[in-house]
């Protein structure tokens, strides 16, 4: 292990000279560097995900990297997390990365600092509350239902593109009380056209400024101006209205602050909202459907999920009421997000030198700690790369180190829509899961892509199967025929 042992120096007189030894700081091992230049970014961005388990497994608990020019430390270990986020969170913003196009999120949460996010987390905090979010759920289910209506036994179709346009109609009607109607397709390709720039700008040793008029920046600024379109389409609409429908935009609207009694501008509710409508939507989508792709692989999970179902609800659709006895159906979700977390890895930026761990962080380093390493981490996870739902009694989780699993972040800047997230989703599944389900197609390989969220590639191509409603099993399955 590497050793830093630092002097100080002062000189006031002679006599007053002192030196002041500081005890051994540790410095992170580092794995050898790719190139000098680059130094380990050929190997990140190339495969991210391998390369954080990798170091984590090889060098440890607090690794050292360097990515370009950018002085980067992987922490993988609970206690090491909960400091960074929890026990010296004051020392650290978010990181380089919400930084690189700030015309997307603005000033929203996800990206904003100091007095001024404490400010906009207390304006938009009330409405995630569980009293508040219950009113959503027939909202949720009535979406689910509205895109099930189109779909037919035997079609092929690709449940991420499905499950992206289900939240989508879900985050405009439960955010914004609206129809996104012909405009879905229009986010769907703004989202793709972002999150491929984003790849792109991480990945750059420097990235090129958004003022410069390159092709990519075009096609930024078209994607974002299309966004703008329809969030301030919806600030206008209910400006003019002066309605409270209850919903998220009226609380955004209506919100004053407790200091001064001020109001958010159009600008800073179009942030939150553009923040809430965008991260929301993209990650409860991909939850979603890497839930759908671990149940088409695991048929003797699925057969237990649909009898939970069977036995709660009977064949109707759920209801808020049924949230908190769909037991399996929770674990389904949070081992799910555990093997696949749509957000991989957060990042904090450190504001001065501190010591985490016994390990010296110096100014300006970024800490990335990441979800799809240390969730998969053995030491905490028994058979880790197994999908086991039936892990998350309540005992394993009153065991389990709190930042072995932290796929909605954690400390002050826990995500404020977790909630909201985890009762979207156990509202879903079952009202899909009852009537449908799906096959993948062979030959078809699905894999991770860390972009700004994990994302599957190709996406995931799959046969929709109708599901027999008197045993929960696919018609001709328990005669042991093939579904179409």
């Amino acid at each position: 292990m590497q050793q830093k042992h630092l002097t100080l120096t002062t000189h006031q007189a002679p006599s007053t000279t002192y030196h002041v030894i500081m005890a051994a700081l540790r410095i992170p091992p580092s794995p050898p560097l790719v190139s000098w230049l680059g130094g380990h970014l050929n190997r990140f961005r190339t495969n991210r995900l391998d390369f954080f388990a990798e170091a984590a497994r090889t060098y440890g608990d607090m690794v050292k990297l360097r990515l370009g020019h950018r002085r980067v430390y992987l922490a993988s270990h609970p206690d090491l997390i909960e400091e960074v986020l929890v026990t010296q969170n004051h020392n650290f913003i978010k990181h380089f990365a919400l930084r690189l196009n700030p015309p997307v999120l603005g000033k929203g949460l996800l990206t904003s600092e100091g007095d001024f996010w404490l400010r906009q987390r207390r304006l938009v905090q009330p409405a995630f509350n569980r009293g508040r979010i219950t009113r959503y759920g027939p909202a949720m289910v009535a979406a689910a239902e509205q895109v099930i209506a189109a779909w037919r036994p035997g079609e092929r179709r690709d449940i991420m593109v499905e499950m992206m346009r289900l939240t989508l109609v879900i985050a405009a009607k439960t955010l914004f009380d609206a129809e996104v109607g012909g405009g879905a397709q229009d986010v769907v390709e703004a989202l793709n056209v972002l999150q491929e720039e984003f790849l792109r700008s991480f990945n750059r040793l420097v990235p090129t400024p958004m003022w410069i008029p390159t092709p990519a920046n075009l096609r930024q600024r078209r994607a974002i101006r299309r966004l703008d379109e329809i969030l301030y389409g919806f600030i206008r609409s209910r400006r003019e209205q002066n309605v409270d429908k209850g919903d998220l935009l009226s609380l955004l609207l209506h919100a004053r602050d407790e200091d001064d009694g001020s109001r958010m501008t159009d600008r800073q509710v179009r942030d939150e909202a553009m923040t809430l409508f965008l991260a929301g939507h993209e990650t409860t989508a991909l939850a979603l459907s890497w839930t759908w792709h671990l149940l088409a692989q695991h048929p003797l999970v699925e057969e237990k999920l649909v009898a939970e179902w069977a036995a709660i609800l009977g064949g109707r659709t759920p209801t808020v009421d049924d949230w908190p006895k769909l037991r399996f159906t929770e674990q389904v979700i949070l081992e799910s997000m555990r093997l696949y977390p749509p957000a991989y890895v957060i990042g904090r930026e450190a504001l001065a030198d501190c010591t985490i761990g016994g390990y010296h962080v110096p100014r300006k380093t970024t800490v990335l700690m990441s979800q799809w390493a240390v969730q998969r981490d053995p030491r905490f996870f028994e058979e880790a790369e197994a999908f086991r739902p039936e892990r998350w009694t309540e005992a394993f989780q009153k065991s389990l180190p709190k930042f072995a699993y932290f796929p909605f972040g954690g400390g002050p800047r826990l995500c404020v829509g977790n909630l909201f997230a985890m009762m979207e989703m156990a509202l879903v599944l079952p009202t899909i899961g009852q009537r449908f389900r799906f096959a993948l197609e062979p030959g078809r390989p699905v894999t991770p892509l860390a972009t700004f969220t994990l994302r599957p590639k190709p996406g995931i191509p799959g046969l929709i199967v109708r599901r027999d409603p008197a045993s929960g099993a696919p018609p001709g399955e328990r005669r042991g025929v093939s579904p179409p």
